[in-house]
């Protein structure tokens, strides 16, 4: 089974983070499979484990909470096409395929219109004004991560156009 984890960044680009069997940790600490430098997450935040019949989130005590589409959850099975957050990122679930390159892009438009109404997640945008002056952009942060030499655990696959 496989299953990504799919973010587009302000201008349409798309990154994929391609999850490996077991657990993968994401959170604000070094050391977690995926990094989000930022206030709003937790140092370990949430696992994902994927296995041979699916995918799961675990929430990890995280204060600010893991959400799958806009519902704060603590262990919950991931469907193709869910919205998982995590602070200021989220990301679409992608299990085998499902949903397609086409759907995914149709999927993004009707967040970033939710957005921009005000009645949605926000879908791997940086639009949030930091107050600490040591905080980061989490989403460059992010992609300057999955474009480093020495991320091993998760390799993005080449930027696509959308």
């Amino acid at each position: 089974m496989g299953v990504t984890l799919v973010m587009f960044n302000e201008d349409g680009r798309r990154r994929d983070f391609p999850l490996k069997y077991g657990a993968t940790t994401i959170g604000r600490k070094t050391d977690c499979d995926i990094r989000i430098p930022s206030n709003e997450v937790s140092r370990l935040h949430a696992e994902v484990i994927t296995d041979e019949d699916g995918a799961t989130v675990r929430d990890l005590g995280a204060a600010n909470g893991t959400y799958i589409n806009n519902a704060r959850v603590k262990d919950e099975d991931l469907e193709p096409g869910d919205h998982l957050m995590i602070g200021p990122v989220t990301f679409v679930v992608q299990i085998d395929g499902d949903p397609s390159d086409e759907e995914l892009v149709q999927i993004r438009s009707t967040l970033r219109s939710r957005q921009a109404a005000g009645r949605g997640p926000t879908v791997g945008t940086s639009e949030h004004v930091y107050s600490s002056d040591d905080e980061i952009d989490p989403i460059a942060a992010l992609e300057a991560l999955a474009s480093s030499a020495d991320q091993t655990a998760i390799e993005p696959e080449e930027d696509e156009e959308v």
